[in-house]
């Protein structure tokens, strides 16, 4: 068994929580919000046999895109004092997949 710990956008959460619902996979959705352009995410976290894992990551895959925004130069070079926008890539899922030694449900 193992754990995954899937990172998405706000914007992707709605459409991944149906997907994954609708695969049969068990859930936890918790909201987070993103280090870099402190915007809005969810973590979903999901206990996935072993066999299940890669079909759980391309349901992940489908359902998060990657899209860009622009924000502005100081705030991703706050040394640049200038405001001009940048372009950035921001959406898709960042997933981390962990070895679970027991699983227990009540």
């Amino acid at each position: 068994m193992k754990m995954i710990l899937a990172i998405v956008q706000d914007k992707d959460s709605q459409q991944l929580q149906s997907k994954l619902v609708k695969d049969g996979f068990r859930f936890t959705r918790l909201p987070s919000t993103g280090g870099f352009l402190k915007s809005g995410n969810s973590t979903f976290i999901m206990g996935v046999d072993d066999e299940k894992v890669d079909d759980a990551l391309e349901v992940i895959k489908k359902a998060c895109h990657t899209r860009t925004q622009y924000v502005a130069s100081s705030f991703v070079l706050p040394e640049s004092g200038i405001g001009d926008p940048v372009e950035v890539q921001v959406g898709g899922a960042t997933c981390f997949i962990l070895p679970v030694d027991k699983f227990v449900r009540f």
